[in-house]
């Protein structure tokens, strides 16, 4: 099975060794995003609500970059900072999932990368 690397300069580049998705078959897979602004690199400041809006606009990006959208994922999986603010994270986010609901996971962590408050990542499928 050939492996396809989406790359898009709407969402921020990758921080470390990893693409920001791979295309294996019908099935995408994300690596999880936080709220970067994918000009700038810096995280966008606020609360939680406002680093999910962040976090899904760059998920848009990359699944609009493989030819997919919200509707053709599948499963997630959410990485909270503090579980404190799984409601505000789940109003946003299930503000982009109109059609359907994915299969999903969520799990508090002791620590995120740039010590943002969610990281979410995304499998999809594109055909």
């Amino acid at each position: 099975m050939k492996l396809n690397v989406i790359a898009t300069d709407r969402a921020p580049a990758a921080i470390g060794p990893y693409s920001q998705a791979v295309q294996a078959g019908e099935l995408l897979f994300c690596s999880g995003q936080i709220p970067l602004d994918p000009v700038t690199g810096e995280v966008v400041q606020g609360n939680a609500a406002v680093q999910t809006a962040q976090v899904m606009k760059n998920i848009a990006a990359v699944l609009t970059a493989a030819g997919a959208g919200f509707d053709d994922v599948i499963k997630t999986t959410i990485f909270l900072a503090n579980m404190a603010d799984f409601a505000a994270v789940n109003e946003v986010y299930g503000s982009c999932f109109q059609n359907h609901k994915p299969a999903r996971s969520t799990v508090a962590v002791k620590g995120l990368p740039r010590a943002v408050l969610v990281e979410i990542e995304v499998i999809a499928k594109t055909a």
